[in-house]
């Protein structure tokens, strides 16, 4: 995996990052969902890599990242302290300007970041998430029994001790899905209770308040700044319980808002590698001269 790649931990104001840095070019940071980590991306990293400059980070809270302190309002696992790490992770290495794509968990800190810091974000490409306002008030009865993972995880201590008795039942993946060295770093990090912790703490801040810094953007009139594509899977749910998804991004999008289908289950990187890192160079490769390192 991540052939040419190195591996660091960068120490940052508020976090450690565990991250996987390769290739040249224009630089594009990946981030994953729940309950991944940073190695999901391995096989569409190799591709990307040819023509850019490729971060993938396990978020703070994930994998081998370090785990926020709990806080009364769960603001160490909010999606901006998220952002935050990331935009210091890349001023690490020098890449102050970047594209950015985000998968489950890892698009509302995408989405986040780019909200936050639209000087340092050149593109944005969402799959399968749409704003957690957006989420919370569309929700109906069938939301709540589709995702009704969600208000589990806002639950104290109950999540928590569920997936600790059978993880690998939790969560149901085997290693023919993902390959083994990818199947191996994603067992160590569900097998860790403060890993598990960490994972839940990200949807108590979801519900408590990351939905309330998105009702602030929105109040303010706040937008995504840069080209932004968003792509969902077909064998998923988003479009069952959203309709048109697009229509769900464009009060938060500029004009260039694109996006569509893809026919995969809801773990894209994993399961249509070569059709998902196909689309993110199409979606990068306008610009792709302008933002060279």
């Amino acid at each position: 995996m991540f052939e040419g790649f190195r591996l660091e931990r960068v120490r940052l104001s508020n976090a450690t990052l565990r991250v996987r840095v390769g290739g040249s070019g224009p630089a594009v940071l990946l981030l994953h969902g729940h309950p991944r980590t940073h190695v999901t991306w391995h096989k569409v990293a190799d591709i990307l890599a040819k023509d850019h400059t490729v971060v993938c980070p396990d978020l703070r809270g994930f994998g081998q990242s370090s785990i926020p302190e709990d806080t009364f309002d769960h603001s160490g696992s909010s999606k901006r302290a998220k952002a935050q790490d990331c935009i210091e992770l890349m001023h690490y290495l020098r890449l102050d300007r970047f594209a950015l794509v985000g998968h489950d968990r890892g698009s509302y800190t995408a989405f986040r970041l780019a909200m936050d810091h639209p000087a340092a974000v050149t593109h944005l490409m969402i799959l399968d998430g749409v704003p957690i306002l957006e989420a919370l008030e569309r929700c109906d009865a069938r939301f709540a029994a589709a995702w009704w993972h969600w208000f589990f995880f806002a639950q104290p201590d109950k999540p928590e001790r569920a997936i600790g008795a059978g993880p690998e039942q939790w969560y149901g993946v085997s290693p023919a899905e993902m390959g083994q060295e990818a199947y191996a770093d994603f067992l160590e990090a569900i097998r860790n209770p403060d890993v598990v912790h960490g994972m839940i703490e990200d949807y108590r801040a979801g519900l408590s308040i990351d939905h309330v810094h998105d009702a602030e953007d929105r109040q303010l009139g706040r937008r995504i700044q840069c080209p932004t594509a968003v792509l969902w899977s077909l064998k998923d749910d988003l479009e069952a319980l959203y309709g048109d998804v697009l229509q769900v991004w464009r009060p938060w999008a500029g004009s260039t808002l694109t996006g569509k289908g893809l026919p995969s289950g809801h773990h894209m990187p994993e399961e249509i590698p070569d059709m998902l890192a196909f689309e993110i160079n199409a979606f990068l490769a306008p610009d792709r001269a302008a933002n060279s390192r």
